[in-house]
């Protein structure tokens, strides 16, 4: 490969880095072409771009880029295949739902929420990270209970204080 080739490479990837929050690095040495396309088109679907590069120009591209993504680049070794997505748990739970019919593609590591994770068992942890969407909707959610609580309070207090008028007018 030329020197301008990969200089070209380094700058998309560092480009690339800058447009999207967070990055996973997984193995899929092992998945026929098959598995391969089925993989993309998930990838596709749930808005997630899967990309096979190069260890070295990544790891060029990673210091190059404006993020501290020290120690990630222990992970960047074999066949390095990245997912950038926009959403933190998104990769990880498209990796989880894939490997139900194996065990490819391997996680290696991944940059989510300005933190590294290295290594196969961080992959649960990932999963259960909530997004940003997902927080939204349980603040939103913890802040409407109290005001469903008083609103239906008032209704059911209504009907009551109704209910003891009228008991009291039949009295008279």
């Amino acid at each position: 490969m030329k020197k301008t080739d990969k200089v070209t490479i380094v700058e998309n990837l560092t480009s690339t880095i800058g447009a999207y929050s967070h990055i996973y690095l997984t193995d899929t040495t092992g998945l026929n072409a098959g598995a391969t396309s089925d993989l993309r088109r998930l990838c596709f679907q749930k808005e997630v771009k899967l990309m096979v590069v190069k260890n070295t120009l990544f790891q060029k591209a990673m210091e190059q880029s404006e993020r501290n993504m020290e120690g990630l680049e222990v992970a960047l070794k074999g066949t390095s295949a990245v997912m950038f997505s926009n959403t933190g748990n998104l990769p990880a739970k498209l990796i989880k739902e894939f490997r139900k019919k194996g065990t490819i593609p391997a996680f290696k590591g991944a940059f989510v929420e300005e933190s590294v994770y290295i290594g196969e068992g961080q992959l649960e942890a990932l999963v259960s990270i909530k997004s940003k969407e997902e927080l939204l909707g349980d603040v939103i959610g913890l802040l409407q209970s109290p005001m469903k609580n008083v609103v239906s309070a008032l209704k059911s207090g209504g009907t009551t204080i109704h209910g003891i008028l009228k008991t009291l007018e039949e009295r008279n």
